[in-house]
């Protein structure tokens, strides 16, 4: 665990910045052996041909029996340096070869064709930062170096619509400004040094957000892994990492970020842990990614941005990944202590053991943001459905029920006013004249329009019906 005076030591040394500096390794100089034929430097006794279009940097003055030089090709001399044809042989050169100048177009989005550097200074002390494949090729937010005393050649094909960078570096002059950029791809080094389309654009703006900002190269996935070999493994569980081609044996690192958080001044912290005797070997690579979130692991409703870290070491065998492992338990325990202070809610890992942490400190902020997303959700679920129901839009199934059993249609009749339940005369107890006044309904029309008879009668007690069937004034029907 590392000590919190670090902490001071970090935020004076470390700037806010989250870009990178990539540098490109191939070159085109005429001293570097790897870029002739014969695997060697051509010396006074051999002949020296080039056959390809390219821009070579001179660094030193070389005597030569014959040149030959393409059609279309560049020498960029540094001071002092140059040819000569020796009029005698040369001690030491042999009896004289042709060697060949190769035809080296190497490809942009090659990973392993770039080194990775907080600093410049970094770069030139090479002290090289690992990265997931995606972020070994240039982000968008990163400056591109190509070595000072130094001419190449790259192949920039690609099927996205541009290579956005930051700025680009070339023989020492740094182009930031994408006119004077385009000026330099149209001259006869630029049109030598790139090759293929769409060219590279500078002038993009850095990154803003202290927390780190997305590469930009994951529509290159396919490109960019296609340059890469994995390697075969032997531990138990192999793990991807989020930009990573390639299966891996090591750990993972999840780290979950508040306000405060600096992805910059982080990086710096673990790389502490490098220092340390056990981790040396270990390699450790930290990027922001976006993971898709899904309520109930189901239905997706958007990405959260996380940081990840990768921890690699360099065993083999049995022991692949334990020491990488034992760095993710180191982390994590520095995490519980002191990452508040570097605006860390939590975090977790995965080994390729097969073991894995739960959340240090414990953060439930993920599960509530996830409850409140799923209520909200079917809240909003049930109202669309209640509008198109209402709308008929959509129709509820009809749902048949059981029939219920038929029950009699029931009529209460009275017979006369004056016959009670048993036939016998009505007590009326004692005349009210506030309430038994009878009145007279008006004449109404029925129900098809015909005149009511004088058969209802309303008083302040009830409304009464004389019904003809059972009237003793009304005809017998039996006569």
């Amino acid at each position: 665990m590392l000590k919190s005076p670090d902490v001071f030591l970090l935020f004076c040394l470390v700037g806010v910045t989250n870009a990178m500096y990539k540098q490109w390794i191939p070159d085109t100089n005429y001293e570097n052996k790897t870029n002739w034929d014969k695997g060697v430097v051509p010396c006074g006794n051999d002949r020296v041909w080039f056959s390809a279009q390219v821009s070579v940097f001179v660094e030193k003055t070389h005597s030569v029996q014959e040149l030959k030089l393409p059609i279309d090709g560049e020498f960029i001399l540094n001071s002092g340096a140059g040819f000569y044809v020796g009029g005698e042989q040369e001690v030491g050169c042999g009896g004289g070869i042709t060697n060949q100048f190769k035809d080296s177009e190497s490809r942009w989005f090659n990973p392993a064709l770039w080194q990775a550097g907080v600093t410049q200074d970094d770069l030139q002390k090479g002290q090289f930062v690992f990265s997931v494949h995606e972020e070994s090729v240039p982000c968008q937010y990163d400056d591109v170096v190509f070595k000072a005393n130094s001419s190449f050649r790259v192949d920039t094909t690609s099927s996205s619509p541009s290579i956005p960078v930051q700025t680009v570096s070339i023989l020492g002059k740094t182009f930031s400004s994408g006119s004077e950029f385009s000026q330099y791809l149209s001259s006869p080094s630029g049109r030598l040094q790139f090759h293929g389309s769409p060219p590279v654009s500078v002038g993009n703006s850095g990154c803003g957000d202290p927390s780190g900002c997305d590469c930009g190269n994951s529509a290159n996935h396919d490109q960019i892994c296609d340059s890469v070999t994995c390697p075969s493994l032997t531990c138990e569980k192999p793990l991807r990492p989020v930009g990573h081609c390639c299966d891996v044996c090591g750990a993972i690192v999840t780290i979950h970020y508040a306000n405060g958080f600096n992805l910059q001044v982080y990086r710096e912290r673990l790389q502490l842990f490098l220092l340390q005797p056990p981790y040396k070997s270990v390699q450790l690579g930290m990027s922001k990614v976006f993971k898709s979130q899904r309520i109930m692991g189901v239905v997706p409703f958007g990405a959260s941005a996380e940081i990840q870290v990768v921890v690699l070491d360099g065993e083999r065998g049995p022991q692949s990944g334990l020491v990488a492992e034992a760095l993710a338990h180191d982390i994590l325990k520095d995490i519980h202590s002191q990452g508040s202070d570097y605006g860390i809610a939590g975090a977790e890992f995965q080994a390729s053991s097969g073991s894995s942490s739960d959340e240090v400190p414990e953060n439930i902020t993920g599960m509530v943001v996830g409850g409140v997303f799923g209520v909200l959700l079917l809240v909003a679920l049930i109202g669309i459905a209640v509008v198109l129901v209402q709308k008929r839009v959509v129709q509820m199934p009809q749902i048949s029920l059981p029939s219920m059993p038929s029950m009699p249609f029931v009529i209460s009749f009275k017979k006369n006013a004056d016959v009670g339940d048993l036939g016998g005369p009505l007590d009326h107890g004692f005349d009210n004249p506030m309430f038994d006044h009878q009145t007279k309904l008006p004449a109404a029309l029925g129900l098809y329009g015909t005149e009511i008879n004088d058969t209802i009668y309303m008083t302040q007690s009830g409304v009464h019906f004389v019904n003809p069937v059972y009237d003793e004034n009304e005809t017998d029907f039996n006569a």
